[in-house]
Protein backbone atom coordinates (compact mmCIF):
# COMPACT_ATOMS: atom_id res chain seq x y z
CA UNK A 1 0.00 0.00 0.00
CA UNK A 2 1.31 3.29 -0.90
CA UNK A 3 1.03 6.49 0.79
CA UNK A 4 0.76 9.50 -0.72
CA UNK A 5 1.65 13.00 0.79
CA UNK A 6 -0.48 16.13 -0.21
CA UNK A 7 1.73 19.20 0.33
CA UNK A 8 -1.27 22.07 1.15
CA UNK A 9 -0.30 25.76 0.01
CA UNK A 10 -2.16 28.25 1.66
CA UNK A 11 -1.25 32.35 0.61
CA UNK A 12 -1.13 34.37 3.53
CA UNK A 13 -0.28 38.42 3.77
CA UNK A 14 3.44 38.84 4.51
CA UNK A 15 2.67 41.24 6.98
CA UNK A 16 -0.64 39.91 8.51
CA UNK A 17 -0.98 42.56 11.14
CA UNK A 18 -4.67 43.75 11.56
CA UNK A 19 -5.08 47.40 9.94
CA UNK A 20 -8.26 49.62 10.09
CA UNK A 21 -9.00 51.98 7.42
CA UNK A 22 -11.14 55.01 8.93
CA UNK A 23 -12.61 58.04 6.98
CA UNK A 24 -14.32 60.41 9.23
CA UNK A 25 -15.59 62.53 6.63
CA UNK A 26 -18.10 61.04 4.51
CA UNK A 27 -17.14 62.45 1.02
CA UNK A 28 -16.84 61.07 -2.43
CA UNK A 29 -13.42 62.04 -2.62
CA UNK A 30 -12.52 60.63 0.67
CA UNK A 31 -14.64 57.27 -0.27
CA UNK A 32 -12.85 56.99 -3.72
CA UNK A 33 -9.08 57.69 -1.92
CA UNK A 34 -9.89 55.07 0.75
CA UNK A 35 -11.16 52.45 -1.71
CA UNK A 36 -8.18 52.64 -4.12
CA UNK A 37 -5.10 52.77 -1.15
CA UNK A 38 -7.25 49.69 0.39
CA UNK A 39 -6.88 47.65 -2.25
CA UNK A 40 -3.35 48.63 -2.84
CA UNK A 41 -2.28 47.33 1.18
CA UNK A 42 -4.97 44.37 0.80
CA UNK A 43 -1.95 42.19 -0.14
CA UNK A 44 0.43 42.79 3.18
CA UNK A 45 -2.17 43.72 5.97
CA UNK A 46 -5.47 41.72 7.32
CA UNK A 47 -7.96 44.57 6.54
CA UNK A 48 -10.70 44.72 9.14
CA UNK A 49 -14.20 45.29 7.48
CA UNK A 50 -14.38 48.97 7.21
CA UNK A 51 -18.45 49.30 8.17
CA UNK A 52 -17.65 47.39 11.68
CA UNK A 53 -14.40 49.49 12.12
CA UNK A 54 -16.08 52.80 11.87
CA UNK A 55 -19.11 51.36 14.01
CA UNK A 56 -16.61 50.87 16.43
CA UNK A 57 -14.72 54.28 16.13
CA UNK A 58 -17.43 56.42 16.27
CA UNK A 59 -18.27 54.62 19.91
CA UNK A 60 -15.19 56.79 21.24
CA UNK A 61 -15.99 59.95 22.29
CA UNK A 62 -13.10 62.59 20.05
CA UNK A 63 -12.92 66.16 20.28
CA UNK A 64 -10.68 66.17 17.28
CA UNK A 65 -10.44 62.84 15.28
CA UNK A 66 -7.15 64.28 13.84
CA UNK A 67 -5.26 65.65 16.66
CA UNK A 68 -6.10 62.66 19.41
CA UNK A 69 -3.63 61.83 22.49
CA UNK A 70 -1.93 58.58 22.52
CA UNK A 71 -4.54 57.25 25.18
CA UNK A 72 -7.39 57.76 22.71
CA UNK A 73 -5.77 56.51 20.03
CA UNK A 74 -4.78 52.83 22.13
CA UNK A 75 -8.92 53.14 23.23
CA UNK A 76 -9.55 53.32 19.36
CA UNK A 77 -7.44 50.42 18.63
CA UNK A 78 -8.72 48.60 21.63
CA UNK A 79 -12.19 49.12 20.35
CA UNK A 80 -11.46 48.06 16.78
CA UNK A 81 -9.21 45.14 17.72
CA UNK A 82 -6.83 46.27 14.93
CA UNK A 83 -2.71 46.38 15.43
CA UNK A 84 -2.62 49.92 13.51
CA UNK A 85 -5.48 51.83 12.57
CA UNK A 86 -5.34 54.46 9.23
CA UNK A 87 -7.09 57.82 9.44
CA UNK A 88 -8.13 59.24 5.96
CA UNK A 89 -8.86 62.63 4.67
CA UNK A 90 -9.11 63.53 0.68
CA UNK A 91 -10.17 66.82 -0.29
CA UNK A 92 -10.31 68.27 -3.93
CA UNK A 93 -10.15 72.16 -3.75
CA UNK A 94 -9.91 74.98 -6.19
CA UNK A 95 -6.68 77.28 -5.58
CA UNK A 96 -5.74 80.60 -6.76
CA UNK A 97 -1.77 81.92 -7.21
CA UNK A 98 -0.37 85.55 -8.28
CA UNK A 99 2.71 83.12 -10.50
CA UNK A 100 0.00 80.96 -12.46
CA UNK A 101 -3.89 80.58 -13.53
CA UNK A 102 -5.91 78.94 -11.09
CA UNK A 103 -5.38 74.94 -10.66
CA UNK A 104 -7.22 72.74 -8.70
CA UNK A 105 -4.92 70.46 -6.09
CA UNK A 106 -5.83 66.88 -5.05
CA UNK A 107 -4.66 65.70 -1.54
CA UNK A 108 -4.63 63.43 1.03
CA UNK A 109 -3.85 63.51 4.71
CA UNK A 110 -2.91 60.06 6.00
CA UNK A 111 -2.33 59.08 9.46
CA UNK A 112 -0.56 55.97 10.74
CA UNK A 113 -1.77 54.87 14.54
CA UNK A 114 0.01 52.11 16.42
CA UNK A 115 -2.52 50.64 18.90
CA UNK A 116 0.07 49.21 21.14
CA UNK A 117 1.70 52.59 21.92
CA UNK A 118 -1.16 55.06 20.36
CA UNK A 119 1.77 57.05 18.60
CA UNK A 120 1.70 58.77 15.15
CA UNK A 121 4.70 56.33 13.31
CA UNK A 122 3.46 57.50 9.79
CA UNK A 123 2.17 60.86 8.69
CA UNK A 124 2.33 62.13 4.79
CA UNK A 125 0.28 64.63 2.46
CA UNK A 126 -0.28 63.33 -0.69
CA UNK A 127 -0.76 66.79 -3.40
CA UNK A 128 -1.00 66.85 -6.72
CA UNK A 129 -2.11 70.10 -9.04
CA UNK A 130 -3.47 70.12 -12.67
CA UNK A 131 -5.48 72.59 -14.13
CA UNK A 132 -8.74 69.89 -14.69
CA UNK A 133 -10.26 69.05 -11.08
CA UNK A 134 -10.42 64.88 -12.71
CA UNK A 135 -7.01 65.48 -13.55
CA UNK A 136 -5.75 66.03 -10.27
CA UNK A 137 -7.96 63.11 -8.72
CA UNK A 138 -6.41 60.78 -11.11
CA UNK A 139 -3.16 61.69 -9.90
CA UNK A 140 -4.03 61.58 -6.23
CA UNK A 141 -5.85 58.20 -7.11
CA UNK A 142 -3.17 56.57 -9.33
CA UNK A 143 -0.44 57.40 -6.25
CA UNK A 144 -2.07 54.64 -3.76
CA UNK A 145 0.83 52.03 -4.58
CA UNK A 146 4.36 53.84 -4.63
CA UNK A 147 2.47 55.35 -1.13
CA UNK A 148 1.17 51.95 0.14
CA UNK A 149 4.69 50.59 -0.11
CA UNK A 150 5.70 53.37 2.02
CA UNK A 151 2.98 52.43 4.68
CA UNK A 152 3.74 49.17 4.68
CA UNK A 153 7.80 49.68 4.85
CA UNK A 154 7.23 51.82 8.01
CA UNK A 155 4.67 49.83 10.06
CA UNK A 156 6.90 46.90 9.62
CA UNK A 157 10.02 48.55 10.91
CA UNK A 158 7.25 49.80 14.00
CA UNK A 159 6.44 46.40 14.27
CA UNK A 160 10.05 45.68 15.35
CA UNK A 161 10.89 48.49 16.94
CA UNK A 162 7.76 49.01 19.61
CA UNK A 163 8.34 44.95 20.03
CA UNK A 164 12.23 45.54 21.04
CA UNK A 165 11.54 49.18 22.91
CA UNK A 166 12.22 49.27 26.80
CA UNK A 167 9.26 50.93 29.04
CA UNK A 168 10.49 54.46 30.15
CA UNK A 169 11.88 54.48 33.51
CA UNK A 170 9.86 55.30 36.75
CA UNK A 171 9.85 58.92 37.45
CA UNK A 172 8.12 60.89 39.66
CA UNK A 173 6.14 63.15 37.87
CA UNK A 174 4.41 66.98 39.28
CA UNK A 175 2.47 66.46 42.35
CA UNK A 176 -1.01 67.17 42.86
CA UNK A 177 -1.56 71.01 44.31
CA UNK A 178 -2.71 69.96 47.77
CA UNK A 179 -0.92 67.16 48.08
CA UNK A 180 2.23 66.44 50.58
CA UNK A 181 4.66 65.95 48.00
CA UNK A 182 3.31 69.60 46.97
CA UNK A 183 5.04 71.19 49.76
CA UNK A 184 8.08 73.28 49.58
CA UNK A 185 8.18 71.75 45.81
CA UNK A 186 9.25 73.61 42.39
CA UNK A 187 8.20 72.62 39.16
CA UNK A 188 11.40 72.21 36.23
CA UNK A 189 11.11 76.01 34.52
CA UNK A 190 13.21 76.68 31.45
CA UNK A 191 15.81 79.66 31.72
CA UNK A 192 14.82 81.05 28.32
CA UNK A 193 11.00 79.69 26.44
CA UNK A 194 10.81 78.93 22.80
CA UNK A 195 8.32 79.35 20.96
CA UNK A 196 8.03 76.22 18.42
CA UNK A 197 7.16 77.39 15.10
CA UNK A 198 3.99 77.09 13.37
CA UNK A 199 5.07 75.48 9.92
CA UNK A 200 4.54 76.17 6.61
CA UNK A 201 2.73 73.63 5.72
CA UNK A 202 0.08 73.94 8.98
CA UNK A 203 -0.20 77.68 7.64
CA UNK A 204 -1.14 76.05 3.80
CA UNK A 205 -3.71 74.13 4.89
CA UNK A 206 -5.07 76.21 7.40
CA UNK A 207 -4.30 73.41 10.60
CA UNK A 208 -5.70 74.15 13.89
CA UNK A 209 -4.63 71.80 16.35
CA UNK A 210 -2.76 70.83 20.00
CA UNK A 211 0.50 69.28 20.67
CA UNK A 212 1.42 67.77 24.21
CA UNK A 213 4.65 66.63 24.91
CA UNK A 214 6.11 64.60 27.74
CA UNK A 215 9.66 65.11 28.87
CA UNK A 216 11.99 63.73 31.66
CA UNK A 217 14.24 66.47 32.99
CA UNK A 218 16.96 65.09 35.27
CA UNK A 219 18.40 66.54 38.57
CA UNK A 220 20.74 68.62 36.45
CA UNK A 221 18.43 70.10 34.58
CA UNK A 222 18.55 67.87 31.18
CA UNK A 223 16.08 66.69 29.57
CA UNK A 224 16.83 62.80 29.49
CA UNK A 225 13.34 61.87 27.20
CA UNK A 226 10.82 63.28 25.22
CA UNK A 227 7.46 61.68 23.98
CA UNK A 228 4.65 63.85 22.16
CA UNK A 229 1.50 62.50 23.73
CA UNK A 230 -1.03 63.91 21.47
CA UNK A 231 0.00 64.49 17.93
CA UNK A 232 -0.87 66.75 15.02
CA UNK A 233 1.48 66.14 11.91
CA UNK A 234 2.50 68.69 9.36
CA UNK A 235 5.61 69.00 11.20
CA UNK A 236 3.92 70.47 14.82
CA UNK A 237 5.09 67.51 16.56
CA UNK A 238 8.58 68.02 15.26
CA UNK A 239 8.51 71.65 15.60
CA UNK A 240 7.94 71.22 19.33
CA UNK A 241 10.24 68.74 19.55
CA UNK A 242 12.98 70.51 18.47
CA UNK A 243 11.90 74.11 20.45
CA UNK A 244 11.68 72.04 23.80
CA UNK A 245 15.61 70.54 23.27
CA UNK A 246 16.73 73.79 22.57
CA UNK A 247 15.88 75.04 25.96
CA UNK A 248 17.76 75.03 28.78
CA UNK A 249 16.25 73.34 32.24
CA UNK A 250 16.12 74.66 35.78
CA UNK A 251 15.68 71.61 37.96
CA UNK A 252 12.65 70.42 39.99
CA UNK A 253 13.40 71.02 43.76
CA UNK A 254 11.87 69.71 46.97
CA UNK A 255 13.45 71.30 50.31
CA UNK A 256 16.27 72.86 48.12
CA UNK A 257 17.21 69.42 46.91
CA UNK A 258 16.85 68.80 43.21
CA UNK A 259 15.44 65.85 41.50
CA UNK A 260 14.37 64.31 38.32
CA UNK A 261 10.78 64.76 37.42
CA UNK A 262 7.97 63.91 34.45
CA UNK A 263 6.11 67.25 32.90
CA UNK A 264 3.75 67.98 30.76
CA UNK A 265 3.75 70.53 27.83
CA UNK A 266 1.04 72.01 26.00
CA UNK A 267 0.86 73.95 22.71
CA UNK A 268 -1.86 75.21 20.66
CA UNK A 269 -1.22 75.81 17.23
CA UNK A 270 -3.72 77.84 14.69
CA UNK A 271 -3.27 80.44 11.66
CA UNK A 272 -2.61 84.08 12.56
CA UNK A 273 -5.67 85.67 12.79
CA UNK A 274 -7.95 82.62 13.50
CA UNK A 275 -10.29 83.11 17.01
Amino acid sequence: MRLCAFALIFTFPLFAQKLALIVPEKTIQNKAFAEKLETSLSGQFRILDNSLSETAFRSVELENVFNLTNIESKNVGAVIGCDYFLLIKAVNQRRSSLSKNDYYESFAVIYAVSSRTGRLVFWKIQSFEAEKQSNAEKLLLDSTDKLSKEISDKLKLTDKEELNEKSASKIEEVPDENSPEAKNFRSPLPFRRIKPEYTKLAYLYEIAATVDIELDVDENGVILRTEIVRWAGFGLDESVIESVRKMNWRPAERNGKTLPLRILLRYNFRKVGEV
